[in-house]
């Protein structure tokens, strides 16, 4: 009989990013099964991995979190090369980041430059840096952090009604991205910025996080590519053994049952 493991695809290269563990909106029982279910022969977590912030107002730590971190060592422990590079929410890291801090097959970054099998040079960084608020007015992002997680607590009620209802996941917050000028606006400036630096480092693109947006667009001539988040949209980034970048959506084949997942993860692997 033909198993998930059996049909797990195994890509290039994955990025992963925002997964915000130490916070209830953490959707780690979802990246558990991604990780299960996807095999690469290097693994990007690209900044807010852990959340520093939130953990050092209280501790929160469900074995879902410990879950996510097992898995990924488990990763490392066969073969996969990890970089851990360094966000805002655990920019505790970054102390150590000088001194080559490495465990086995991870190491931690600051950024990194990723080369494609077909030859294309990628910034890899969360992003943090190219945002305003959070580079000069730490104090507002802290409010607005606090602003988002209570409407991330409203978000999970809402949704676990509509799965009660049979209805499909909708982002909230997402939602209010799109319809409010400001964060669009940030969106956009944010992203120019990013381009604009790896057009002054003479780099194809640029991987990163940081926004919870998942995209992947030319802007003038430079590759942009989000991982997005593990709290709301559940995605990632994958490239393939040619050098093709896409991102993948797992909130909903991580609800399908063991045999429509099975189909549909070989229908993505052409098995």
């Amino acid at each position: 009989m033909t198993t998930a493991t059996d049909t797990a695809p195994r890509y290039r290269t994955i990025w992963i990013s925002d997964v915000h563990l130490g916070t209830p909106g953490c959707q780690a029982e979802y990246l558990v099964d991604f990780l299960k279910h996807n095999h690469c022969d290097t693994l990007y977590l690209v900044g807010d991995i852990i959340d520093g912030w939130k953990l050092s107002g209280g501790w929160y730590w469900p074995q879902e979190h410990t879950n996510v971190v097992r898995k990924v060592l488990t990763k490392a422990k066969r073969d996969t090369k990890v970089y851990y590079v360094t966000g805002n929410h655990d920019e505790f890291l970054r102390r150590f980041v000088g001194f080559g801090l490495a465990m086995g097959n991870i190491q931690v970054v600051n950024e990194h430059v990723h080369i494609t099998a077909d030859g294309r040079r990628l910034l890899v960084t969360h992003g943090d840096a190219f945002d305003v608020i959070t580079r000069y007015h730490k104090w507002l992002a802290l409010v607005g952090d606090a602003a988002y997680n209570g409407m991330m607590k409203a978000n999970h009620y809402f949704n676990r009604a509509r799965r009660w209802l049979n209805m499909p996941y909708w982002s909230l917050s997402a939602y209010a991205k799109q319809k409010v000028k400001n964060a669009v606006n940030i969106i956009s400036e944010f992203e120019e910025a990013v381009a604009r630096e790896c057009r002054r480092r003479g780099l194809d693109g640029v991987v990163c996080g940081h926004i919870h947006h998942a995209e992947i667009r030319d802007i003038d001539g430079v590759t942009y590519l989000n991982c997005g988040d593990w709290v709301e949209s559940c995605t990632a980034l994958a490239e393939d053994r040619n050098g093709n970048i896409e991102i993948l959506r797992w909130i909903d084949i991580a609800r399908l049952d063991q045999r429509d997942k099975v189909t549909a993860l070989s229908a993505r692997t052409g098995s």
